[in-house]
């Protein structure tokens, strides 16, 4: 089966899933995904151990526009970190160890990717 990398969305879809994939396989706990708050959104929430993780998953076709992570500005950095302290409030969750990492998916021409973990990537 031909996986649909034709639109940004269907990408960034194909991207995401591999990313749960990847951190399951890595033993995260994933909590949340496309958790949205006021007009931002947050990929995926997960625990790696008793840290709480942030993630942001960016999937690119090629390097022509740079690599996948370099679509990380300081703000959509700061977007994420509104995102995730609403998060914390929401659930009650202030005190706890949190960071936010940056899952960056480079696709090959042969139904491949390669995938780059960011730990504590702001």
């Amino acid at each position: 089966m031909v996986e649909d990398r034709s639109t940004p969305q269907a990408l960034g879809k194909l991207g995401e899933e591999a990313v749960v994939r990847y951190l399951k396989s890595k033993k995260f706990r994933i909590i949340e995904r496309n958790f949205r708050f006021l007009r931002g959104e947050i990929d995926i929430i997960a625990y790696d151990g008793k840290t709480l993780v942030f993630v942001e998953v960016k999937a690119r076709k090629s390097q022509k526009f740079g690599s996948p992570e370099e679509a990380v500005t300081s703000w959509k950095q700061r977007q994420i970190k509104r995102v995730a302290q609403g998060f914390l409030a929401q659930n009650n969750l202030q005190d706890t160890e949190c960071r936010f990492d940056v899952l960056s998916l480079s696709f090959n021409e042969k139904n491949g990717h390669q995938i780059k973990h960011l730990k504590d990537a702001f």
